[in-house]
C-alpha cells in the first residue's frame, strides 16, 4: 500500500513538526515515512499498532516452528531417524 505523498516527511522538517506529526499518526491512524537525503528513513506509527505487529511476528515465529514440528513427525512416522548418538555428534559440530 503506497503512502500519500502528506504522509513521507523529510527528517529535517519533522524535527519542527515531531508533535503535530504524531498527532497526525495517533488521531487519524495516519503512518508516517521520514526521509534522509530522499530516502526512507524511519517511519512514525501508533505504538498500539507496533504492538499489534509484533504480535503478527511472534504468531508468524509459531507458526513456522508448528510446521517444522509436524515435518519432524511425520518424517519421524516414515521411519527418517538417526540414532541419538549420530544426532549429538552432528549437533556438537
Amino acid at each position: 500500500m503506497a503512502l500519500p505523498t502528506s504522509d513521507v516527511v523529510p527528517i529535517s522538517e519533522a524535527r519542527v513538526r515531531l508533535t503535530e506529526l504524531a498527532e497526525e499518526v495517533v488521531g487519524e491512524g495516519a503512518e508516517k515515512v521520514l526521509t534522509k537525503n530522499g530516502s526512507s528513513f524511519v517511519a512514525i506509527v501508533d505504538a498500539r499498532k507496533l504492538d499489534y505487529y509484533h504480535a503478527l511476528e511472534a504468531e508468524h515465529a509459531n507458526l513456522i516452528l508448528l510446521d517444522e514440528a509436524e515435518t519432524g513427525f511425520k518424517q519421524m512416522l516414515a521411519g527418517q531417524r538417526i540414532a541419538t548418538k549420530k544426532l549429538m555428534a552432528a549437533l556438537a559440530d
